[in-house]
């Protein structure tokens, strides 16, 4: 016999669709027709949803089962039957067979000449479950954000419950603005072991506790939202599914009952937020610093919210709004739209209170005119880890307004002290006032500082300098003094004198150069120079100084000359003294006259 003869010929069908109840036993045959059917060998598979093989009979007649509930027989030429004791409603589907036709050659051996799989019939399980309903109800309902929501999902009219257990799955359906439905997602399943299953949406809320899902008596199960947001307003659905205990001693789905819908929605009165921005320092020319305040109040919002900032600018009137500066719920600056790498440290936003900011441009420019507003957002942690916003609120605007001008220097010079003696040290401060500029990084300076020894006159010596990069140069001195030039502050120049002398006294004073940058370009421009007033100082003479040590000096000689002389005179007597013989007086007696 040809194969494609075989082909042709060969026909395989399983009778009428079956329709039983739970408990019931299946019995399905499978029919098969063929030229010469006696000749050939046949292999069958019966298959269910046309990928499951449920059993198999080698054209041997050898079974090959995959599940021990399941038998098949021969009980006729082209007749096999299958066979299913005590159906479940897991055995509900498409049931096929197919056939594989083998031709047995002159030499004995056997090859594949046909294979068809038949018309999958329907096999349908009816449940004998006792019917029981299932209702939905909210005890809790939230009237504004951040309530908590509670839905008790609830089996009743049970009978003939025992063997069985109970698992129920929560569903969620955002409603649309049209009234209709965007789509439903699973919330969380509870199983028939008592396990709850979060879906993959909901992990994080139900893992944080801020979503909880509990069987609260064997019949009822609650869901509860500690937090009610604008993301959890819509319908809800339970669905609470039977399982039997079945022969292999596993529990088995049997059926599935479910609730009515049940919407879930807000006060009218939502929450809100109003935000006021103000003046804290207005800029009136460039270079000077902005700063603007935004406060916040905050409507039917419960405690413990976030808030981020958002800084918008207007550059004209109906111009479009830019978006400068902002900052996150977990206070992490973002320089938004602000482009200026230059003056990337001129602008800050900062937290200064629970619900107050503080905005400040430092060394504003022409470019920075504009009207300015804060718009505030509310927003809080629902599943614990990812923002979501509530509400937000736009303040007012604040406008940066000036012309621009030139900037100007005025230059002033002090002294500690105007009147001291030899070998003291001076110190003159030279200080610098400017306005309509930034006195940081775009203004520099070269400072130079003179002396004449007359009062009043023209004529002036340079003692110091250093230029508007740091550098100090000092003027060749004949003198024992010495002078060091430092800058205190950014505009502050100190000449220090250290050992003054006579030839320090006279007249000082201090010039200045400024040197000022754009913003916008990064060459230099100096400015005309500025002079400050003179400062005189005076050494005076110490005569007790001066006198001190020729003293000293003419009181140390005269002891030694009188000392030396002493000892000379001393040792010269000494010495003639011992050389003198000594004679010796006679004496005479006087004679009394009366004796006479």
């Amino acid at each position: 016999m040809r194969a494609a003869k075989l082909s042709e010929s060969l026909t395989v069908q399983v009778l009428d669709s079956t329709i039983l109840n739970t408990g019931d036993n299946l019995n399905l045959t499978c029919l098969v027709s063929a030229d010469d059917l006696a000749a050939l060998g046949l292999e069958v598979t019966w298959l269910k949803n046309d990928t499951q093989i449920l059993t198999h009979l080698s054209r041997d007649g050898v079974v090959a089962k995959t599940s021990d509930i399941f038998s098949i027989n021969q009980v006729g030429e082209g007749d096999f039957r299958l066979e299913l004791h005590s159906v479940e409603l897991s055995d509900k589907g498409l049931y096929s067979c197919r056939v594989r036709a083998w031709i047995q050659q002159s030499w004995g051996k056997w090859y594949q000449a046909a294979e068809k799989t038949s018309a999958p019939v329907q096999v349908v399980i009816i449940s004998k479950d006792p019917a029981f309903t299932v209702t939905l109800k909210s005890p809790v309902i939230a009237q504004y954000l951040g309530d908590p929501t509670e839905l008790l999902c609830q089996v009743s009219n049970i009978s003939h419950f025992w063997g069985k257990r109970l698992s129920v799955c929560w569903f969620y359906s955002a409603a649309s603005f049209g009234g209709g439905q965007v789509g439903t997602d699973v919330i969380a399943s509870l199983n028939e072991n008592g396990a709850v299953i979060p879906s993959d949406k909901y992990r994080d809320r139900i893992d944080s506790g801020v979503i909880l899902v509990t069987r609260i008596e064997p019949a009822t199960f609650k869901l509860r939202l500690l937090h009610t947001t604008n993301a959890d307003v819509g319908e809800y659905v339970c669905s609470v599914t039977t399982w039997t205990l079945t022969r292999h001693g596993i529990w088995k789905y049997t059926s599935e009952h479910q609730a009515n819908v049940l919407k879930v929605s807000l006060a009218s009165k939502g929450p809100g937020i109003s935000v006021i921005a103000r003046h804290k320092r207005q800029a009136t020319f460039s270079g000077s610093t902005f700063e603007m305040t935004c406060m916040a109040k905050l409507k039917n919002l419960w405690e413990g919210v976030a808030l981020s900032v958002l800084i918008l600018v207007q550059y004209g009137v109906g111009a479009p709004s830019h978006k400068l500066a902002s900052l996150s719920p977990d206070l992490v600056l973002k320089l938004e739209d602000w482009h200026e790498s230059s003056r990337q440290d001129s602008l800050s936003l900062v937290k200064t209170g629970n619900t107050e900011f503080l905005f400040r441009i430092q060394n504003v420019q022409m470019m920075d005119r504009g009207f300015y507003s804060c718009e505030v957002a509310a927003w809080t942690k629902p599943d614990g880890h990812n923002w979501v916003e509530i509400t937000k609120g736009e303040s007012n605007k604040i406008q940066i307004n000036f012309e621009h001008t030139r900037p100007s220097f005025d230059l002033s010079i002090t002294s500690d002290t105007t009147s001291v003696y030899p070998w003291e040290t001076v110190k003159i401060d030279c200080i610098i006032s400017v306005s309509g500029a930034s006195n940081t990084d775009n203004v520099a300076y070269e400072i130079r500082w003179y002396q004449s020894h007359l009062r009043g006159s023209d004529s002036f010596v340079l003692l110091a300098s250093i230029d508007r990069w740091g550098v100090v140069r000092k003027s060749t001195r004949n003198d024992t003094s010495d002078c060091s030039l430092e800058r205190l502050r950014t505009q502050t120049f100190v000449l220090t004198i250290h050992g003054t002398q006579d030839s320090d006294a006279g007249e000082y004073y201090c010039t200045a150069t400024p040197w000022t940058r754009s913003t916008t370009a990064a060459d230099w421009r100096k400015e005309p120079e500025i002079i400050s007033e003179r400062v005189f100082l005076n050494v005076k003479f110490a005569l007790w100084d001066s006198m001190k040590l020729p003293l000293l000096y003419g009181a140390c000689t005269s002891l030694t000359v009188g000392l030396f002389s002493l000892i000379l005179g001393l040792l010269c007597s000494l010495c003639c003294c011992r050389n003198t013989t000594h004679t010796p007086h006679t004496r005479i007696k006087l004679i009394n006259p009366q004796i006479d």
